[in-house]
């Protein structure tokens, strides 16, 4: 190995040390104190490096979060296409996808509904906003594939409706009326609305 390539190996695992430091740091900060009462500065100094080397890795606060939540979700999607595999019931496997999404984003609920109002308004031309509009489209597509399962749907009508069981979804996570209603009860009504959606008639 070149000396060059072994300067390069050691400069990338020292970036990713440090990514690892942030996103422990904020994650563990914004778990305690939620989004709104911590500041960069809080983070820098629990991830022990400077607020210049901070924003290299994260612009804002709410890129902070997405970075921190998409890990999360990213693990909690896996849950649930695993969950959705040992499932045989459509309708069963699409929520079995759902649940641990939601329960993801509801761990620290106002973390997760500034999450989902930073997927909508954050900057699409940063990378951990893009990562979040990725998992989101990941979702729909697990759902996609789930609901295929019945050969009397076509692709057109999976898309559609994997996008819109994507939607009730990320409405009933964030709307402040379902601020203190529980997860089973999100889900509740997110299966209630999904069955509408593939009985005989739906979209």
């Amino acid at each position: 190995m070149s000396l060059a390539s072994k300067s390069l190996g050691r400069r990338e695992r020292n970036k990713q040390e440090k990514l690892d430091r942030i996103t422990a740091a904020a994650s563990e900060l914004f778990s305690v104190h939620g989004v709104d009462d911590v500041t960069t500065q809080q983070i820098a100094d629990k991830a022990d490096i400077g607020t210049g080397t901070l924003f290299l890795y994260a612009k804002t606060k709410g890129e902070l979060l997405l970075l921190v939540q998409n890990s999360s979700y990213a693990d909690a999607l896996e849950r649930g296409r695993a969950a959705a595999e040992e499932t045989p019931e459509v309708l069963d496997a699409v929520m079995a996808i759902v649940r641990p999404v939601v329960e993801c984003n509801r761990t620290q609920i106002d973390n997760g509904r500034t999450y989902l109002r930073e997927m909508i308004f954050g900057d699409p031309e940063e990378p951990h906003h893009r990562q979040a509009l990725a998992l989101s489209a990941e979702t729909e597509e697990a759902i996609v594939a789930i609901l295929l399962r019945d050969e009397s749907v076509t692709e057109t009508q999976a898309t559609a409706r994997a996008h819109i069981v994507s939607a009730i979804m990320f409405v009933s996570m964030a709307v402040a009326a379902n601020i203190d209603r529980t997860v089973d009860d999100l889900l509740q009504d997110i299966r209630t609305q999904t069955e509408v959606l593939l009985s005989p008639g739906g979209a």
